[in-house]
């Protein structure tokens, strides 16, 4: 039966994915829902002047490789006899966080894993471990590339300093360039609640994606937050890639009391890359974007060994920082 012609279409988003059933949140609930068969469909024209052809259909192209829908997604879904939904429509996203197909070929799919988020949130360790600063900026990069906001999350404080002990240079001046280049850095600790209330009103209202490898106190962080949030998204967390041909990346949408959609998204090391080209990735170093053009060589400069290169010599300069030049180059090497 065609139910979306037959049924009245109800809105909600997407919170969670099984194999076979999509949770969508509406009024008030969650519906399992089924997915329509058109929407894993793609309508093949022929190529040539569209105004020379009639508007017909020359092949009906099963994505097989694609998920056609992510957590976050707004769906339009129609109720079927059974009590359950079945998605016919997903609508135009605002953004989306992707994974590179991590089996390489001929093509490279893209997997989503969020969809219409407000924040992308990395989250680091002041220690134990020790931040990495390089994969600060390949989360950083794949967020500009990707059109998102980031709000960039130092937990573990308490490691670091007591009360009113000023933090060491080795994390002091990261932090300071970060927030000199317009990234927002938001100090915290689960033990001492250093920075949880101001973490709560950033994330209030909104849908955030958590990024950040384990840990980092990334569940001590999220329980802090709210108590047994991080369990919550543990439970989540497990088993999430699974093996063989159609592997994928899946994600929970968690709601907090205090109003917060947060999306845990734990071995998402690829993401956003795959979108970029070398020859585009200093538009996506917020420093290095206003350069662009200005070299000798203008935009074919590859702001590597040039002459006259205005990258370069804002790095000698200091109006550029050499660690994060260092992860352009190193980030420009696998594109």
């Amino acid at each position: 039966m065609n139910y979306s012609n037959t049924y009245v279409h109800d809105q909600g988003v997407v919170v969670k994915k099984n194999i076979g059933t999509v949770h969508v949140r509406a009024d008030g609930g969650i519906l399992p829902c089924t997915i329509s068969p058109s929407l894993r469909k793609e309508l093949i024209y022929p190529l040539a002047d569209p105004n020379s052809l009639s508007h017909i259909v020359r092949e009906v192209k099963i994505l097989d490789k694609v998920d056609p829908i992510a957590v976050g997604d707004r769906v339009l879904f129609v109720k079927t006899p059974d009590g359950r939904g079945m998605i016919t429509e997903v609508l135009p996203r605002r953004n989306r966080l992707v994974r590179r197909d991590p089996y390489p070929g001929a093509h490279k799919f893209e997997q989503i894993v969020v969809a219409n988020m407000d924040y992308l949130i990395p989250i680091f360790a002041a220690a134990s471990p020790a931040p990495k600063w390089g994969l600060l900026d390949r989360y950083l990069t794949s967020a500009e590339a990707l059109g998102l906001s980031a709000l960039v999350v130092i937990t573990k404080l308490d490691l670091v300093r007591g009360p009113g002990v000023r933090l060491g240079d080795e994390l002091q001046t990261p932090i300071q360039e970060y927030r000199r280049i317009g990234y927002p850095v938001l100090l915290t600790s689960s033990v001492t609640g250093e920075g949880l209330e101001e973490l709560r009103g950033q994330l209030k209202g909104r849908l955030s994606a958590f990024v950040g490898k384990s840990g980092v106190g990334k569940t001590a962080l999220l329980n802090a937050l709210e108590p047994g949030l991080g369990l919550r998204v543990g439970q989540v967390g497990a088993g999430k890639v699974g093996k063989g041909k159609h592997t994928t990346t899946s994600a929970e949408m968690v709601t907090t009391a205090f109003g917060a959609d947060i999306v845990d998204t734990p071995g998402v090391r690829e993401f956003g890359l795959c979108h970029m080209d070398g020859d585009d990735l200093a538009l996506f170093f917020p420093e290095m974007r206003p350069l662009v053009g200005k070299c000798k060589f203008g935009l074919d400069c590859r702001h590597d060994e040039e002459p006259g290169c205005a990258i370069r010599k804002a790095v000698v300069t200091g109006t550029i920082s050499p660690k994060r030049y260092q992860s352009y180059l190193r980030l420009k090497e696998e594109l």
